[in-house]
């Protein structure tokens, strides 16, 4: 069950939101959903650098 969506931001960090709310304003989608602890993994797979893409 999607119970989770994995969310970006313009500075292109990560999120996990409920994939039956609306996306926040200032994040999309990615388009990977699962569960809490797939969207988790797959953050932890594809955020390699933590900072902030005004601070690269």
């Amino acid at each position: 069950m999607d119970d989770y969506q994995v969310v970006i931001n313009h500075e292109e960090q990560y999120s996990v939101w409920p994939a039956d709310r609306d996306v926040p304003a200032g994040w999309r989608a990615t388009g990977f959903r699962g569960g809490k602890d797939d969207c988790l993994a797959h953050i932890e797979e594809v955020w390699t650098d933590m900072r902030p893409l005004s601070a690269r």
